[in-house]
């Protein structure tokens, strides 16, 4: 089982997740609720939420919102939120313990592409869609974004002898928009929209003094030796130079369909 796949892994992660990823996955977070009309009455259903980018930002727009994720550790920190709006449950998204067509507009921001069976998690939100309602879904273009973007990009520049991670399968299928609007299709869904959005994911450099906490969770670190974790480090310090804030342009598919 790859570590991204591991309940353990984001249980220990998710304070630091919410420090460093959640501020960049809200931009799109709220990108993809700028697709979808709210009201107070609409009943949002947000899969694999994280840290909640998607589901306090829909709960801010007075929408009732249930955020789930198979990880305590991730949800706690949806809870801690304190929003009256938001309820939590830890939840499989692969297996929705949830009734048919019970949510206006179903959400997974950079979510599903990680699950193992990313089929059975866009089924499992088709099926709790209401009729009339929306499925949205968040994924990334090519290697993924931010530190792993770069992590991949610079990889490739210096070891390009070495074989490369493969990406989860539901990130390789749900990375190109024709792909992505047949995926919708296929689980039920009609009239897929599919939009591609880039935002700077800004790293702090002195972040690099302790790369495991960027690049920690992906094997094309961990299989690096130590001499070329250094060599690759010293690679990205001089990319950034005098700067403090490294931007890493990063760029996601966000598609819209109905139910």
């Amino acid at each position: 089982m790859r570590e991204f796949e591991q309940v353990k892994k984001w249980d220990e992660t998710a304070s630091h997740y919410e420090r460093t990823a959640h501020p960049f996955t809200s931009l799109y977070a709220h990108d993809a609720l700028a697709r979808v009309p709210l009201t107070p009455q609409s009943q949002v259903l947000d899969v694999a939420t994280g840290t909640g980018a998607l589901a306090l930002a829909a709960a801010r727009t007075g929408a009732q919102v249930l955020a789930t994720d198979f990880s305590p550790g991730m949800v706690a920190r949806v809870e801690a939120a304190g929003l009256a709006n938001i309820e939590t449950r830890v939840m499989d998204g692969q297996a929705l313990d949830l009734p048919d067509e019970s949510f206006d507009a179903v959400f997974s921001i950079f979510g599903l592409i990680m699950f193992p069976d990313w089929r059975k998690g866009l089924s499992e939100m088709h099926r709790v869609t209401r009729k009339g309602g929306y499925g949205v879904i968040g994924s990334w273009q090519g290697r993924g974004a931010a530190s792993f973007m770069l992590l991949g990009d610079i990889r490739q520049k210096l070891f390009p002898e070495l074989p490369m991670a493969q990406m989860p399968e539901g990130m390789r299928a749900l990375s190109v928009a024709d792909s992505f609007a047949a995926a919708f299709i296929e689980a039920g869904y009609r009239d897929p929209q599919i939009d591609y959005v880039t935002h700077d994911f800004e790293m702090e450099v002195a972040a690099l003094d302790q790369p495991d906490t960027l690049f920690g969770m992906s094997p094309d670190w961990t299989s690096l030796s130590d001499a070329q974790k250094v060599q690759f480090i010293a690679e990205v310090r001089e990319m950034a130079g005098d700067r403090s804030i490294l931007p890493i342009p990063s760029t996601a598919l966000i598609g819209v369909a109905r139910r």
